[in-house]
């Protein structure tokens, strides 16, 4: 089983380029997906957000809205949400990789060089587009301020950094061009697994 990290800033069409690698037989995990089962219903970080952060569990889940303001009013809340999260975060990806038999795994893993993911991983993969076609894609979604999209990429590792870091770069300019890599990566890989 070879392990592929994937990451990517905001905007960069990390999601678009994830389910590519899922559409040619990777098994694709999310980070992020798995942080919202986690926080769901009957999700295994409510027990502990209910005795940590009890204002943060509202209708049996917990409420990110609530997080971040909590997080603002106390910035050393930050790291006690991680000493919850992260752990949970990692056994998930355990649980996922001992179910799963595909040849190769994607980890989508939005901060992978900036938590030390990429230790983890047999090879990295960072999506790239240019600093206005990321902007206008997330400003185009409607969901933020292009002060918040600021303050977000703020706390991203640089783009540029990401990729000189990344053993495999994804120019998603367009989505041909994307899949055409994609699909590069898969057989360059396969390539060495099977040989």
């Amino acid at each position: 089983m070879f392990l592929l990290g994937l990451t990517g800033s905001i905007g960069m069409g990390k999601s678009t380029t994830a389910q590519m690698f899922a559409d040619l037989g990777c098994a694709l995990w999310d980070a992020d997906a798995a942080v919202h089962r986690l926080y769901g219903l009957g999700g295994a970080a409510v027990a502990p957000f209910a005795v940590a952060f009890p204002d943060a569990v509202i209708d049996g889940t917990v409420s990110r809205p609530v997080l971040k303001e909590i997080i603002g009013r106390d910035p050393g809340a930050l790291k006690r949400i991680e000493a919850i999260v992260h752990p949970l975060v990692g056994q998930d990806r355990a649980d996922f990789l001992a179910r799963t038999q595909a040849d190769i795994v994607v980890l989508d893993i939005p901060l992978l060089f900036e938590t030390g993911g990429d230790a983890r991983v047999d090879a990295t993969a960072c999506v790239f587009v240019d600093d206005a076609s990321q902007e206008a894609r997330v400003m185009s979604r409607g969901t933020m301020t292009r002060d918040q999209f600021v303050a977000i990429k703020a706390k991203q590792l640089p783009a540029s950094e990401k990729c000189a870091l990344a053993t495999y770069v994804i120019e998603t300019d367009t989505l041909e061009h994307a899949q055409a890599q994609v699909q590069n990566i898969v057989e360059t890989i396969r390539s060495q697994l099977h040989a």
